[in-house]
């Protein structure tokens, strides 16, 4: 169980979180939705350590990740694909692959080819400089240099956004394929509401840095009430 307990936190002195509360089963995918400003992106970067809480607790079955820095919690099984994919242009593929194994332990595989069994388009790029690749491919390199330090926590900011629909497709199958091979809890912040429905087991609506409602994603559809009055759709 992945726990975020009442937890607030921003940016100096402007508060953006507000006491928010999240409980993720193992091995589930849920979902973040709301308007622009509301504070998603804040939320997963404070999961991840790179925002800072002023108040709450973050946990993983019971272990306190609350005053951790990020690349411990990277450690303690958390990884981080955010908005826009800040892959490292001017190195190579494979480099950017590698440059996710950091955070992990030293004993463990470093081999990346059952990142390449995932993501096969990568292989035959890996040593092209990564700003050559489309930004289908990027996001897929995002995501394969996030699993690279196998992680059993994944955030995602936005997977979908300035990808062409039929690649979109195609990172929500891996995405979907990652959760049931290795058993990988997401959390997602998505606009496009068809990956959502696709991925999600559970959706929680997010207004002025508060968590205010949740769903079932079976229960979610474009004409949803709750949908119309908070995210205008």
């Amino acid at each position: 169980m992945f726990s975020v307990d009442n937890i607030s936190s921003g940016y100096g002195s402007t508060q953006v979180l507000r006491g928010v509360t999240l409980n993720v089963e193992d091995s589930s995918i849920v979902a973040i939705l709301g308007r622009n400003g509301v504070g998603k992106t804040t939320l997963l970067k404070t999961i991840i350590g790179l925002v800072p809480i002023t108040t709450g607790k973050i946990s993983i079955n019971n272990v306190n990740l609350t005053h951790l820095p990020a690349h411990q919690r990277v450690r303690r099984g958390i990884s981080y694909v955010p908005q826009g994919r800040e892959i490292f242009a001017s190195l190579s593929v494979r480099e950017n692959i590698i440059s996710g194994q950091y955070g992990r332990k030293k004993s463990d595989d470093t081999s990346i080819e059952w990142l390449l069994d995932i993501f096969p388009m990568l292989k035959p790029k890996l040593n092209e400089r990564s700003d050559r690749l489309s930004g289908g491919q990027q996001q897929q390199l995002a995501i394969a240099r996030a699993l690279a330090s196998r992680p059993k926590i994944l955030l995602l900011d936005e997977p979908s956004d300035g990808i062409q629909p039929s690649i979109v497709l195609e990172i929500t199958q891996k995405l979907k394929e990652i959760n049931i091979l290795f058993g990988t809890t997401i959390i997602l912040v998505e606009q496009n509401l068809e990956v959502v429905q696709s991925l999600a087991q559970h959706v929680y609506i997010m207004v002025k840095g508060e968590i205010i409602d949740s769903i079932g994603t079976d229960k979610l559809t474009f004409d949803s009430p709750i949908l119309r009055e908070h995210l205008g759709v």
